[in-house]
């Protein structure tokens, strides 16, 4: 489905709840260097939280070069006519900059309304297209085999969150040569491999909670031990710990198993969701001279 029409992401990108949930001022000066730095797509994490179409709405404008993408828009919580809505009233130059990423999210998030998310996610691909929202300019936060096909037969690619270079090459091989595929990579930038991979466990112990998350990971051979007490084994193979040869060797590995592009997830802080832009910035500098 990825045809001339969908925005182009290049090769590294930035998903970042900071940019999303961060002071309003200091999140469009962070985006706007984050786009001069070369960086291609910023992701803008929906799942929780808020109006999302909003806070795109404030980050579009903020940039010149990099795409933006929802990382992911979660279909429970935003009426497919109201995006499509949001989507045809962009000016031309911002739509051709945005990658409508979407996703189920979870049954312990949504709570009684989720049931057969891969049904709901074919009935709102279906709502948006006839609403007119091509499906070049969407892909999907897809985990698993089936909706990695849908994915591939009915949007620009897949966006799958908290994966391996493994799971990249399964997803690859479903898509096939041409849809794309970015998938998201958690990043503790330290060079004592020990701090790094402390910093990382609270991240991975709180999706572990998460059906979805600890599915996939089972698939890729993980066991009910790793998950239960996050694993070392588990931290090392989601999140790339260490200093910035050890970055690159994971995005290298995510490119090498077929991936189009991989967006980093750096994380600065030992406490999710303190949304601290001041310690991240020179972070993405640092991997900006190393990888772009």
């Amino acid at each position: 489905m990825r045809t001339a029409a969908t925005p182009r992401i290049g090769r590294i990108g930035i998903w970042s709840m900071e940019l999303r949930f961060g002071d309003r001022v200091e999140t469009a000066e962070a985006a706007s260097e984050l786009d001069e730095l070369g960086y291609g797509a910023l992701w803008i994490p929906g799942a929780t939280g808020g109006e999302l179409l909003s806070d795109l709405s404030h980050l579009l404008p903020a940039t010149r070069s990099a795409t933006i993408a929802s990382g992911i828009l979660n279909i429970w919580k935003h009426d497919a006519k109201d995006v499509a809505r949001w989507w045809h009233a962009l000016p031309d130059d911002q739509r051709a900059r945005f990658l409508l990423g979407l996703g189920v999210s979870h049954g312990e998030a949504v709570g009684a309304a989720y049931a057969k998310p891969l049904t709901a996610m074919k009935a709102y691909l279906d709502q948006l297209s006839d609403a007119g929202v091509p499906g070049d300019a969407i892909v999907l936060a897809a985990l698993g085999p089936k909706m990695t096909e849908l994915a591939r037969d009915r949007t620009a690619g897949a966006h799958p969150y908290l994966v391996t270079p493994e799971h990249t090459a399964i997803a690859r091989a479903s898509l096939g040569p041409g849809p794309i595929l970015a998938p998201e990579q958690g990043v503790v930038l330290d060079a004592d491999p020990a701090r790094a991979r402390d910093l990382a466990r609270p991240y991975v112990r709180g999706y572990g909670r998460l059906e979805n998350y600890a599915n996939s990971w089972r698939r890729l051979g993980f066991t009910d031990d790793d998950i239960a007490c996050t694993s070392d084994r588990l931290v090392d193979a989601v999140f790339a710990c260490g200093d910035a040869d050890a970055i690159s060797a994971r995005v290298d590995a995510h490119f090498n198993a077929g991936a189009d592009h991989v967006c980093l997830q750096v994380v600065g802080t030992a406490t999710p969701g303190a949304h601290d832009l001041s310690a991240l910035r020179p972070v993405w500098r640092r991997l900006a001279d190393a990888l772009l």
